[in-house]
């Protein structure tokens, strides 16, 4: 009998499965926010 998968299996798989590039992107965006809340110049 097969498991099935729950909304939250499938996000993180699809997180793995995303493009390097989509991940850098995401990244930076991170970074940037971070930043802009620390408030650095």
């Amino acid at each position: 009998m097969k498991m099935r998968m729950g909304a939250h299996d499938l996000k993180i798989k699809g997180l793995k499965r995303a493009p390097k590039q989509q991940q850098a992107t995401l990244y930076i965006i991170r970074r940037c926010v971070v930043m802009l809340i620390a408030g650095h110049d």
